[in-house]
């Protein structure tokens, strides 16, 4: 299939039938191949739903930046809708998160604040959220709530 952008081609991954894992010959069971999404990662879909509900809010509009705490996948699946639209992304994220998820991050345009290892991705929330209340024009799509 050809897409005039990744974004369409989000979703748009292949079904395919497994009928030796079938239990019987009535029943047909099916595998949803995600990782032929852009990034590789069921997270694509959440993740520009997540954009796309903002746009039609009137949440984000052209010229926002998107702020997010993340671990990782949803990140990087939001770093790659945000580049594809036009917004800048920030994503705050513990200091012992991999140096591949970074570098995922950053080949998508998002620029990283680290947040203390200690607390994890509670932390990262903590301190993604006083980057909110710090800059009112961010917006914080917020995975995790």
């Amino acid at each position: 299939m050809r897409y005039d952008s990744p974004l369409a081609a989000v979703g748009n991954t292949p079904l395919v039938c497994l009928p030796r894992l079938s239990p019987s010959e009535d029943v047909r069971i099916w595998a949803k191949l995600e990782d032929r999404n852009p990034t590789g990662s069921i997270k694509d879909r959440p993740a520009l739903h997540m954009v796309e509900q903002a746009e039609k809010d009137g949440r984000l509009t052209p010229g926002c930046t998107i702020l997010e705490p993340t671990s990782g996948n949803t990140g990087i699946s939001l770093a790659m809708a945000a580049k594809l639209k036009g917004y800048r992304i920030v994503c705050v994220m513990p200091e012992n998160t991999s140096q591949e998820r970074r570098d995922l991050l950053a080949m998508w345009g998002a620029e990283i604040i680290s947040s203390p290892a200690a607390g994890g991705s509670n932390t990262a929330v903590r301190v993604a959220k006083e980057l909110s209340a710090e800059h009112p024009d961010w917006v914080m799509l917020y995975q995790y709530g």
